[in-house]
């Protein structure tokens, strides 16, 4: 900060003067721009508001913003990719989460007082992080207590050593508030990866995400974490949008089994939430709207315009809570039900408006359980349907599909780091 005294014949005053924002550069590729040869070094180096081109190569390092900055990646030389890698030691503690205190090794730390940080056009790839313990959550790109947008960026490998993949950490993206702070994060046209547990996670009261046009990409079969392709939870808000999500599934599961499940998009114990126009396949759950007595309501959700197949051994739209209106989805092959009015999580399900649905190959088009009351379940359409709908139902057990009791049902299992 610079101060300017001008001498006025009633005295002198001080005015306070910036320093202007200012555009530099990590790497060779921009001779003509103050360099530096790391990513945080030039964080570190440029006023609020400065534009850091990164140029295309690896940086092996772990980055913390704490000031409004754009990191943008660049061309240069026909290469196009800037890398923010593993360094040579591994990933190791730099924060800890807000919500429970336990350690994070996070890539990409934007931090309070930070408000307005774009990053664009970097790759975040979490490979060799090193930690080999269950105690330490890799996490990509992690807004904790600050506001920007993720956009046009890769995120990959977000994930423990090999054989810990099944501790239930590494998240690609994380969007997370506490002690009064809050994140206002726009996700969007992003790629997500090779994460072990979450791939794009909002989470806790004061988080308010948009997750628009991303495609979010589990694993597939796995013995190791119940994986969730975007999750929004504990108190947050949001938006999930026009999305591709899936590959999804937690192997070991089995339809007697009660909890762990996967899903393409969960909603947990966070109200209000718009799920629009997205696209979800290969998973155990494509859509979950689950409240939870011990955390908070799942209600008055809008869940509208989505697409949703291959939902194996579970439902492709789980209502697990109360007042979510469920219109003009496409439902192809449902292991389960194509759409799920479930009692199981609170005792009851009332409210809830399920229509003008379409629902194609399913054991039941609309299965509620028998402590749903006062929804409307008509009209929909239905096509290679064993049941159209079970009321009350105790059991729903077509012909070469596994059987399932009303009462006893699978949860999935959220990511509370």
């Amino acid at each position: 900060m610079r101060f300017l005294k001008i001498a006025l014949a009633s005295g002198v005053i001080c005015l306070s003067l910036s320093a202007a924002a200012q555009t530099s550069a990590v790497g060779n590729c921009k001779p003509t721009l103050p360099s530096y040869p790391t990513i945080q070094q030039a964080v570190n180096a440029v006023t609020a508001g400065s534009l850091i081109e990164v140029c295309p190569g690896p940086y092996p390092e772990q980055v913390v913003v704490n000031k409004n900055v754009t990191l943008k990646g660049i061309a240069a030389a026909n290469q196009g990719a800037a890398i923010i890698t593993s360094p040579a030691g591994g990933l190791v503690q730099n924060t800890a989460s807000l919500a429970t205190g336990n350690p994070i090794a996070a890539q990409l730390l934007v931090q309070a007082p930070a408000t307005a940080v774009t990053i664009t056009n970097i790759t975040v790839d979490g490979n060799n992080s090193q930690i080999a313990t269950c105690g330490l959550n890799p996490i990509g790109i992690y807004f904790q207590n600050a506001s920007g947008t993720i956009t046009r960026v890769a995120v990959l490998n977000s994930t423990p050593s090999p054989g810990f993949e099944g501790c239930q950490t590494g998240l690609g993206i994380f969007a997370q508030s506490g002690g009064g702070g809050g994140s206002v994060v726009t996700i969007s046209s992003n790629h997500v990866e090779g994460y072990a547990k979450n791939g794009i996670t909002g989470n806790e009261g004061g988080t308010n995400v948009t997750i628009t046009g991303n495609s979010v990409i589990g694993v597939g079969p796995t013995t190791g974490a119940a994986q969730n392709s975007i999750q929004i939870g504990f108190g947050a808000a949001g938006n999930i949008t026009k999305n591709t999500v899936g590959s999804d599934v937690w192997s070991p599961d089995n339809i007697g089994d009660p909890g762990d499940a996967a899903a393409g998009i969960l909603v947990y114990a966070s109200a209000g939430v718009n799920i629009t126009s997205n696209n979800v396949s290969d998973t155990q759950f494509g859509i979950a709207v689950v409240s939870d007595p011990n955390f908070g309501n799942a209600n008055n959700s809008l869940v509208t315009k989505n697409t949703v197949s291959a939902t194996h051994i579970f439902d492709g739209i789980d209502l697990c809570s109360n007042g979510n209106t469920v219109n003009t989805n496409i439902v192809n092959g449902s292991d389960e039900a194509g759409i799920h009015v479930d009692d199981s999580c609170t005792g009851s399900a009332t409210g809830n408006q399920v229509t003008k649905n379409t629902i194609n190959s399913a054991c039941a088009g609309i299965l509620i359980g028998p402590g749903a009351t006062g929804n409307t379940t008509a009209p929909n359409t239905y096509y290679n349907v064993v049941t159209q709908r079970l009321d009350n139902a105790t059991q729903c057990s077509p012909p070469a599909r596994p059987s399932k009791k009303g009462s006893r049902h699978a949860t999935v299992r959220a990511a509370r780091p």
